[in-house]
């Protein structure tokens, strides 16, 4: 059994790996090439404990994410949400590989805006705002860099100082890519100027003004996951000209942003397209320079155990990693 941390998977497998791999995963979700159980919930004494398998029926490959939320863990000096990711092999059905859950998800969830960034925005996209400096902000920031030349990033927090600290931090991590990555005083001005607009918050209120948008705008809606949450404006939603989902079935039961318009008869499920839909006919995709597009994700296990078993094969080929 290999057992990899994230540095081993940073190693073996970068941003640009994930994106190919979350195109594959989500077209063989939406051909019904694969098999995603309900997630099963656990309430134990100290917190909740979280399992979401998947098989993808065209490699024969099952593997399994378990999440844990145990609040008090940092008392203990443990992240209060451990996550592991468990491989098994197609041959024997014994574990071959556990990999760190964290890292993973935060990886794959970067890496499917990236891709619906790639097949949405515009080839010519060059000004983007992220808003939301969370856990999962680093991997999103990444994957817009990697899809897209861009030349400026407004980076933007309802808590200014985290903002700041972050972008600093990004300025130096991604020095690489050239852009110039600052902290937006305005989030209104930068949103009219965007190109490329990614919202990774768990907001309960949209998080920027859709009057704002300027024709020709990609948006990712990210962070928000339940019906009480509403990252994208609603009259974004009924405007855009092409907008699409990771899983209808993920996001019709859980996205607040998605659940409401459709309530209020803005638009309706079949106004939706799925990422997969993209990868299979890409003629489905943007169209001309001045079309508003919209991609939004709640993530599903089938990203997990794609991504966690093309981590393992390269991990394994290479070998990186821990053997018990």
């Amino acid at each position: 059994m290999l057992v990899l941390t994230a540095t081993d998977i940073e190693k073996v497998y970068s941003m640009q790996d994930a994106i190919a791999a979350d195109k594959q995963a989500l077209k063989i979700y939406t051909q019904g090439n694969s098999e995603v159980p309900l997630r099963t919930n656990f309430d134990v004494q100290n917190g909740q404990c979280l399992f979401m398998p998947a098989h993808i029926k065209s490699r024969d490959v099952v593997g399994i994410k378990i999440v844990s939320v145990f609040p008090n863990n940092p008392k203990l000096g443990k992240p209060s949400v451990p996550a592991q990711v468990l491989m098994l092999d197609p041959q024997t059905g014994e574990v071959c590989a556990i990999l760190d859950g964290t890292y993973v998800t935060q990886l794959r969830t970067g890496a499917v805006q990236g891709a619906a960034t790639d097949l949405l925005a515009r080839k010519d996209a060059s000004r983007s705002v992220l808003i939301g400096t969370g856990g999962q902000a680093i991997s999103q920031l990444e994957a817009m860099l990697t899809v897209r030349p861009l030349t400026d990033v407004a980076i933007f927090d309802i808590n200014q100082e985290k903002a700041k600290q972050f972008t600093a931090q990004m300025q130096q991590k991604f020095a690489h890519f050239s852009t110039n990555l600052y902290f937006s005083q305005n989030l209104d001005d930068d949103i009219s100027q965007a190109d490329i607009i990614t919202s990774v918050t768990t907001s309960k209120v949209a998080t920027f003004d859709g009057t704002k948008v300027k024709p020709g705008t990609h948006i990712n809606g990210v962070g928000a996951y339940t019906p009480a949450m509403h990252e994208i404006p609603a009259n974004i939603v009924e405007k855009a000209d092409i907008r699409v989902l990771d899983t209808k079935d993920g996001v019709f039961a859980e996205a607040g942003d998605i659940i409401d318009p459709i309530k209020q008869q803005l638009v309706t499920e079949n106004d939706f397209l799925e990422l997969g839909d993209l990868v299979i006919e890409p003629q489905k995709c943007r169209q001309n320079s001045q079309q508003i597009t919209v991609f939004k994700t709640v993530g599903t296990a089938v990203l997990d155990v794609y991504v966690g078993y093309d981590i393992y094969l390269k991990a394994k080929a290479q070998g990186i990693g821990l053997n018990i």
